[in-house]
């Protein structure tokens, strides 16, 4: 059992990381350490606290206690208004009408295993895989809270959800309720953090801490383009190898929060969770309410150690189903060929020239319903116009089958056009506020997740697109963000809560539909990666990386995304040249080695193609089916990211397979490229075929693949082979 209790101290170990705690004589929980994984010993685990000053502005509990103050004590689940002032992980306001909470333990659960969270999408595992410990603590209002803790016994991973519940006699409204808060006892680091826009997602960040606060957050009601639900907290001196790193990864597709504190102290307290702006829940007496998870990854080996781990769990405790580990088909999507004037010849000609250079699916994507001949109408409304595909989806489908290809199909489930016969036969259906008008972005709403009658509708209407015709994909696109979030179902006191009953109706609507289709590979989207999170990752395996294909900008984009995200779950493309979002003109070969840095496709009408660009397609193919198993499976290093070159490694789960990607971004005049690989056997040789040369992995590692001799010009793309022959 990775988990103990003795001398009413807890101490979680996972492989290569511990987090300690310790019940207090009254029965506050102090945090006492996270990091580097610590031996049993005789030493008392409590020497590991700071010892902090006292005074009058450091009020001291209201009993006899260890703490000396807890405006000062690190503490496991700091409360609101009851004597610590940093930022709170809790305030609830009970019969008193006073959102002060103080929480005290009650009695605590070891097992072996992981538990669900009910109705949020969490990271999984099995008995033999993990041990669980929940802390149950109290409030005098009755509130209890269960700290729920998960650690993993072949990662460093330690994973934390709260749940709540109302043992009282009076209702209880949650204002605030993190799903995690860690005290450090030093301001020793930088946070690392991912931001961006649409066309530009997450940029890696990393700035000192400050003393105050600093917030990485969205109130968008889906994670975003700007954010990330992801931070970490890294060591000074640590690079993308070396150092400690704590990263901290938010299981949830809704408004959240990462906030981090330094007080006059120097320690450091870090809190993951819902949002709490425009938050609230009421608890009736017996209800119970459960946070999205928290997954907090400790590294001594710098970022890149973090992110090994990121990619390791989510690709095989968070990602699920058929598709976790198969290679995914190579597809090719119609929206940068032909936008909205398509129809089925047009995707037939597409095809027709696709199938035979190895390309396995097809995907429609927006236009194939109602009158959809622009972006003005008609979501809602998921019946195909007949005036596009005369003989329906079934008839098309047979088709593609035909040529030895599979079907997709493009899909905006949560939205509305106002130009729709479903707003017009259901208003109400909207997301809406009494007495405000709609906000319209891309000329649509947004439909109310939280009411079952929306979730049963939807369930119906794809249900019967999915059921007639043979499809094997759907891409779920959302393209816009909340506003005016309420439902016309709620009373006005429970308006707050619709933001998260939003998300869990989506997370229902989506477990359902794989329950009906358990075969179906989803794509996530939002305007390309404005929900790229845990949470969706639970559903979809892979999610459409960016809506910016350009390969130069890609670089960028799949560097920041790999931070956390496995390369698999990275949707990648071939697109045209010139691109259609940035203009810029690259060869085939450096879009084709760019897109291999995820889950390969193409974007762009195949059919205008020359022979030639046919040709070169069809080798890419080739080597993408030999190199994706590496992509799924094994360990990714980056190992360049500039305004001169792009670059990175993955090395195979076995060690006998090593790829390089190479983009030369821009040339100078004297133009020296040594690339440094890592991941390798010091002592083993490695040949590469393309040249025959050999090489030790020592003389990689430490001389590294002297790039200059390829000569390779501005924009111009190399993936190098490496095969270990000892």
């Amino acid at each position: 059992m990775s988990i103990t209790f003795e001398n009413k101290t807890f101490h979680l170990r996972s492989s290569g990381s511990s987090l300690v705690m310790q019940v207090t004589s009254s029965g506050y929980l102090a945090h006492l350490y996270y990091g580097h994984a610590l031996p049993d010993g005789d030493y008392r685990f409590e020497t590991l606290a700071p010892v902090l000053p006292q005074g009058s502005f450091f009020p001291n509990p209201p009993q006899e206690d260890e703490l000396v103050s807890l405006a000062t004590a690190m503490m496991e689940y700091p409360c609101y208004g009851t004597g610590d002032f940093r930022p709170s992980a809790i305030a609830a306001v009970g019969a008193d009408g006073s959102p002060a909470v103080d929480l005290r333990y009650v009695s605590h659960r070891i097992y072996a295993g992981k538990p669900a969270i009910p109705g949020l999408p969490a990271t999984y595992a099995a008995e033999q895989d993990a041990d669980t410990l929940e802390i149950d603590m109290q409030d005098h209002t009755g509130l209890v809270v269960t700290l729920i803790y998960t650690a993993f016994r072949d990662y460093p991973v330690i994973t934390r959800s709260v749940r709540a519940e109302n043992r009282g006699s009076h209702t209880i409204t949650l204002e605030r309720i993190y799903s995690s808060a860690t005290d450090f006892p030093t301001s020793n680091y930088d946070l690392l953090h991912l931001w961006g826009s649409w066309a530009m997602e997450r940029t890696p960040e990393r700035t000192p801490l400050t003393h105050g606060g600093q917030r990485i957050s969205s109130l968008r009601g889906s994670s975003g383009h700007i954010h990330n639900p992801f931070a970490a907290l890294v060591e000074k001196d640590a690079s993308e190898e070396m150092g400690e790193v704590f990263g901290f990864s938010l299981v949830y597709s809704g408004s959240f929060a990462i906030e981090t504190e330094v007080d006059s102290l120097g320690q450091t307290r870090i809190l993951c969770g819902i949002n709490p702006d425009g938050f609230g829940w009421q608890l009736q007496p017996g209800e119970k309410f459960d946070t999205p998870e928290t997954v907090m990854v400790y590294s001594d080996q710098g970022i890149g150690g973090m992110s090994r781990t990121y990619h390791k769990l989510y690709s095989r405790h968070l990602i699920r189903g058929p598709w976790r580990d198969r290679d995914r088909p190579i597809i090719i999507n119609n929206w940068e060929a032909t936008y909205f004037g398509f129809n089925e010849e047009k995707l037939l000609e597409i095809a027709r020239a696709a199938a035979p250079l190895g390309i396995e699916m097809l995907v429609m994507d927006d236009g194939w319903f109602g009158r959809r001949d622009d972006d003005h109408s008609s979501l809602g409304d998921w019946y195909v116009d007949q005036n596009k595909l005369p003989l329906g989806l079934g008839h098309l489908s047979d088709e593609l089958h035909k040529l030895g290809m599979q079907m997709g199909i493009w899909f905006e489930p949560e939205m509305i056009s106002p130009d729709s016969d479903l707003y017009r036969a259901h208003p109400d259906w909207a997301l809406q506020l009494p007495g405000r008008p709609n906000s319209p972005a891309r000329w649509q709403y947004v439909l109310d997740m939280s009411r079952q009658d929306v979730q049963d509708y939807l369930f119906e209407r794809i249900s019967d697109i999915l059921s007639c015709a043979k499809i094997e994909y759907v891409k779920w696109d959302f393209n816009r963000n909340l506003t005016e979030v309420g439902s016309a179902l709620l009373p006005p006191e429970r308006q707050k809560e619709v933001g998260h009953r939003y998300m869990l109706g989506l997370y229902a609507l989506l477990e359902r539909l794989l329950n009906a289709f358990p075969d179906l590979l989803l794509e996530g989207c939002s305007g390309g990666g404005g929900r790229f999170d845990p949470g969706m990752l639970y559903y979809s395996p892979q999610i459409w990386t960016s809506d910016d294909t350009d390969p130069i900008e890609r670089l960028t984009i799949q560097y920041g995304t790999s931070i956390v995200y496995p390369p698999s779950s990275m949707s990648a493309h071939v697109s045209a040249s010139p691109n259609h979002q940035t203009g810029r003109v690259t060869s085939l070969n450096t879009r084709g080695v760019v897109a291999m840095g995820g889950s390969f496709g193409y974007e762009l009408d195949i059919s205008k193609l020359s022979d030639s660009e046919k040709s070169e397609i069809a080798d890419q193919i080739r080597q993408y089916h030999e190199y994706a198993p590496i992509i799924r499976d094994g360990s990714y290093y980056r190992l360049m990211n500039s305004h001169e070159a792009g670059a990175w490694e993955i090395v195979s789960d076995d060690g006998k397979t090593v790829l390089v990607g190479y983009v030369s971004v821009l040339v100078r005049v004297v133009n020296v490229r040594i690339l440094k690989l890592r991941g390798l056997d010091e002592n083993a040789r490695y040949l590469d075929p393309a040249s025959g040369l050999v090489y030790t992995g020592g003389a990689l590692m430490h001389g590294g693949l002297n790039l200059s001799l390829l000569n390779l010009r501005d924009r111009e793309a190399v993936m190098i082979k490496l095969v270990r022959v000892d």
